[in-house]
């Protein structure tokens, strides 16, 4: 009988473009893929470690599909990611419905993993965290066939304190071009026309590799592969921002004019504690650069509130700074205290209440700024790639440039003669919170 393999991803892009890997050479095995759980015989739990929350998240999925040992057909659970990069021993001995293990850096072995638990043989492959993306490995796409994400690099070298990721990821490893390239290549060969770039540091693409940034040279390259229309950059870590960065953002049509800045906190003290890079005005300078040379674009970053030591006033400041530079997207977190990392040590932790509601007001802060920020659009005509169709409403859904897939907003469109998947003009008539409407210009 042939195996029935269902993979469960969990966590950001780039776990999700490691479960594409394994899906293509599971496939390539010759073993049957499934969308049910209920239908699998072998089910690949691909775990995130990042934070305490999605550690929990992890454990609650790894159990939840292990009960299908007793209610459905599963005869192997295996568990892959960060959470066995990091906790491989205390997987195996706490958790006996796991059947197998394997790394971040090993998992182009998932099928001989497979194959020995199979045979309850319990093997736990788990090495370098570093993955070389460099081979040639097979990619079955789980996204929407237009739209795809690629990892140009992997790891991390900043040291910033609240972060465990360099343990489970090891350190900053720039893909070569050629195999970017190439990747690209083969994805627009099956229809895929928005590429979104992603790494941990993606502006720190090409200095291991090269000696130098080449993350413009780069984004030109892949925008010149017939097909492509979009190309969209992921996590821009501010300290590595630069002119030429900008300057391609500007002139280039096929790149989005979307820039995803995580900055993490407004206030220099609290900086300089998470090992950031630059201070206030270092960010106020860039934002300033980019908003001016690129000006239609969009803005987004991520903020963490409760960081030990943030004191009343250090919130009120940086919400000060959130209703000053009208972020177009905005994330916020709540600092997770994780073992092991710098921050964990730190003096004066929050109380998870006191996080809770400065993440909440700030969300509302930006709700505002957000809901004022969008009427912009109205009257312009925009690029628009259709994304599906309601039949309840009998409109069609899809994103401009300036929202990423499934984080951001998105542009209601009536009387729309495009085929899902392709690109059509919009001019918008409405704007909500973070959503648009319009009509298709015909």
């Amino acid at each position: 009988m042939t195996e029935k393999v269902k993979i469960v991803t969990l966590g950001c892009e780039k776990n999700l473009v490691d479960s594409e890997i394994m899906s293509g050479l599971i496939d390539q095995r010759g073993y049957s893929l499934v969308d049910d759980q209920e239908d699998a015989t072998v089910i690949i739990v691909n775990t995130c470690g990042f934070i305490d929350a999605a550690k929990e998240e992890s454990v609650n999925t790894i159990l939840e599909m292990a009960e299908l040992k007793d209610t459905g057909r599963l005869k192997a659970l295996i568990v892959s990611g960060c959470l066995t990069q990091r906790y491989k021993q205390a997987l195996m001995e706490e958790m006996p419905e796991i059947d197998g293990i394997v790394g971040t850096g090993d998992f182009h072995h998932i099928n001989r993993i497979v194959d020995e638990a199979l045979k309850g043989k319990q093997p736990a492959l788990v090495g370098n965290p570093v993955f070389n993306y460099e081979q040639a490995l097979p990619r079955k796409l789980t996204t929407a066939r237009y739209t795809a994400y690629v990892k140009i690099a992997e790891g991390c070298d900043n040291s910033c304190t609240f972060c465990s990721i360099p343990m489970m990821r090891g350190n900053f490893r720039s893909r070569s071009m050629e195999s970017i390239l190439e990747e690209v290549k083969n994805m627009a060969d099956q229809g895929v026309k928005e590429i979104s770039l992603i790494a941990q540091d993606s502006t720190n693409y090409g200095t291991d590799l090269y000696g130098e940034f080449k993350l413009p040279e780069l984004m030109d390259k892949v925008s010149e592969v017939d097909g492509i229309a979009w190309v969209r950059l992921h996590y821009a870590y501010p300290g590595f921002f630069t002119d030429e960065l900008i300057e391609v953002m500007a002139r280039n049509p096929k790149i989005c004019k979307y820039v995803d800045l995580p900055l993490q906190h407004s206030e220099d003290a609290i900086l300089k504690r998470m090992r950031r890079p630059g201070r206030n005005r270092d960010a106020r300078e860039l934002i300033h650069k980019i908003r001016e040379r690129i000006p239609n674009v969009s803005l987004r970053t991520s903020l963490i509130v409760g960081f030990p030591g943030e004191t009343e006033e250090d919130f009120q400041r940086l919400s000060e700074f959130v209703k000053e530079i009208k972020f177009d997207r905005l994330g916020v977190f709540t600092y997770s205290k994780e073992e092991d990392t710098p921050a964990s040590r730190l003096p004066n932790q929050i109380d998870e209440e006191v996080k809770e509601w400065r993440a909440n007001t700030l969300m509302e802060i930006q709700r505002e700024v957000a809901n004022a920020e969008s009427g912009k659009y109205i009257g312009q005509v925009l690029d628009v790639l259709v994304e599906r169709y309601d039949g309840r409403s009998d409109i069609y859904v899809g994103r401009s440039q300036y929202d990423a897939p499934e984080i951001d907003g998105e542009v209601y469109i009536t009387n729309c003669k495009t085929s899902i998947g392709e690109l059509t003009k919009v001019r918008i008539t409405h704007a909500y919170d973070y959503d648009l409407s319009g009509e298709a210009v015909l």
